[in-house]
């Protein structure tokens, strides 16, 4: 095979084996790569009724076929496991170097199973791989574990994918975090690691990925780079600004969740905008492994030094969503989040269920603390204080761990929790882009935004320009389309941002020319439709209800937005559902039909 090792690496925590193990093109063709070998492994091998934070859930650390070539942001990798935060599918995708130094040593995935009953690391060195001690390691934050292991091994090359404090202490939305500032975050991946001591997996490579044909592979990432640079988003924006080239864009739209999704603008935006960050504390962008565009941030605080980010959601969470207009105190913050290894979306939200529940007097000062700073709108002492507190489970902070669902449901009041599936939402107001808000209903994994960004064609105009709130069968049938294309994407080992450019054929010119395949572009697209319904096929039968689950938070279906260029509006869920269930060939009530099982061959299962 080509772009693939066909090798797969099997660590056992509780008895301490490791074994390699092998698949061929056949299951290649089938199940691609990162998310298509994650699910496929959970689905056949676990109980998905199991406790996520079990030695009975298995962590999957996986690169797609792409990873580690030169095809432009040819540098993903997943993490897959149950999530702790909503007990279905977590696939989580981090960029940096880590994945592209996984492939370049030799290996596919990882699988990791049982539990060890002291802190470990696992050390891959090409074929060598061995698990080695953590105790010292334990308790440490992302750069001290980075500093310490590089220091110990003595390689500054290697790479690193590891938890911090939070993930250690079984914090639900805790992350896996690489390249220090680079992480796989949502659905507390990280606290899996944790509940496994595996602190962290160091890994050093020295061979290259083989692709069919170098010279037409070579000529083909070139013209799909080429169009990348000449996009103005992919090859200007995010360049110039990063993400939160955003701010401005859906503040202006309408679709900025501020104070708990209260209101769909916030008055400061600008304040916080990529331009604003630019100007004030950025020393230069910073690129993931094989990546054109170049989106993370390099900035400089005169109070913090050095750091990187925030991106686009992590200001719009640890700011407009909790009234904080402070750039630096959201910065800072962003900081910390990577140095305990926290989900800024997850924290951001958990954070803001907790304002409004003290806004409407349901959380008391008493509940906090004399010493603790009180939850109001605009608190920037909020995020410090707890961020530490959260991650190590101190004081109310242990609440708080335990993510916004499940704060909102302690007080009796879960109506006041944003999120879908227990899991906290993203930076969009769905009541500004209906198409939007379906994709966060259904999503697999709970509310998430970038497993299908409807906003591409509902603000942006990628692939074209589709009314915000038009909700019929295109726009259905386009979060379908979009569901499946980024799982094909996730699966080839590269990067969303992507779509800012490039398009289904593009993949398949990419993926053909590195394997040697002849597969047509509706082949792929089938490949990240069996995907989507294998991961919906494991929530199934992890006890997901669909009647009761694919839906949004009651305000967001009932109540209109108050402000803006969307003001009066809701999200018209009720129309849609039953009609993305049709075009899915699922039953009226959101199960996969004996027929589309056998169609897409996970009948097995």
């Amino acid at each position: 095979m080509f772009a693939y090792w066909g090798k797969i690496l099997r660590v056992n925590l509780t008895n301490g084996t490791i074994k390699e193990e092998h698949f061929d093109e056949e299951f290649a063709k089938k199940w691609l790569g990162t998310r298509g070998f994650g699910i496929y492994y959970l689905l056949k091998e676990m109980d998905a009724t199991a406790d996520p934070l079990s030695p009975e859930n298995k962590i999957i650390y996986a690169t797609g076929p792409l990873t580690g070539t030169t095809a432009p942001t040819g540098g993903r990798y997943m993490v897959i496991t149950k999530s702790p935060l909503t007990g279905y599918i977590a696939m989580a995708n981090s960029g940096g170097f880590f994945g592209a130094e996984l492939k370049f040593a030799g290996w596919d995935a990882i699988i990791v199973e049982g539990a060890s009953d002291h802190p470990v690391y696992l050390y891959i060195n090409d074929e060598s791989v061995e698990l080695r001690d953590a105790s010292h390691l334990w308790g440490k934050t992302s750069s001290e574990t980075e500093e310490a292991l590089k220091e110990e091994i003595g390689d500054k090359r290697i790479r690193i994918a590891l938890i911090g404090p939070a993930g250690e202490n079984l914090v639900r939305f805790s992350a896996v975090m690489n390249d220090e500032h680079r992480a796989a975050a949502r659905g507390g991946v990280g606290a899996v690691m944790g509940s496994k001591k595996l602190k962290a997996i160091v890994v050093r490579g020295h061979k290259r990925v083989e692709v069919a044909d170098r010279a037409k592979f070579t000529s083909v990432v070139k013209e799909k780079t080429d169009k990348l640079r000449n996009d103005p988003v992919a090859g200007g924006g995010l360049p110039k600004y990063g993400t939160a080239v955003l701010v401005n864009i859906i503040n202006q739209n309408g679709l900025y969740p501020t104070r708990n999704f209260q209101y769909s603008q916030f008055e400061y935006a600008e304040e916080q905008s990529g331009e604003a960050m630019t100007a004030k504390y950025l020393i230069r962008n910073k690129p993931c492994y094989a990546c054109p565009i170049g989106c993370g941030r390099v900035n400089k605080l005169p109070t913090l030094g050095i750091t990187e980010g925030p991106e686009y959601e992590s200001i719009w969470a640890l700011g407009a969503h909790n009234g904080i207009n402070d750039l630096a105190s959201i910065i800072h913050a962003n900081h910390m989040a990577d140095e305990y290894g926290l989900d800024t979306i997850s924290l951001g939200g958990t954070l803001a269920t907790a304002m409004e529940l003290y806004e409407k007097g349901i959380l008391k000062q008493e509940d906090l603390g004399e010493e603790a700073p009180p939850f109001r709108w605009s608190n920037s002492e909020v995020l410090h204080y707890y961020i530490e507190k959260i991650a190590k489970r101190e004081g109310f902070g242990d609440k708080l761990a335990e993510g916004g669902y499940r704060l909102a449901e302690m007080y009796g009041h879960t109506e006041y929790f944003m999120g879908v599936k227990k899991q906290e939402l993203p930076a969009y107001d769905p009541r500004g882009a209906e198409g939007h808000g379906l994709g966060y209903a259904t999503n697999n994994r709970g509310g998430c935004h970038i497993k299908q960004y409807m906003i591409s064609p509902e603000i942006l105009g990628y692939p074209y320009k589709m009314d915000p709130h038009d909700i019929g069968d295109e726009k259905v049938k386009m979060v379908i389309l979009f569901q499946d294309l980024t799982a094909l994407i996730d699966a080839a080992g590269m990067c969303v941002f992507t779509t800012f450019g490039l398009g289904a054929d593009d993949y398949r010119d990419l993926l053909n020319a590195a394997m040697g395949w002849d597969l047509s572009t509706e082949d792929y697209l089938k490949i990240g439709e069996r995907i989507w319904n294998a991961e919906r096929l494991f929530n199934l039968k992890a006890g997901l209800d669909p009647l009761k689950e694919d839906t949004l938070p009651k305000r967001l279906l009932e109540e209109p937005v108050r402000n803006g260029p969307n003001k009066g509006h809701v999200v018209r869920l009720h129309l849609m559902l039953p009609k993305y269930y049709k075009f899915r060939g699922w039953t009226e009530d959101g199960k996969i039909t004996e027929e589309k099982m056998k169609e897409l061959g996970i009948e097995e299962f």
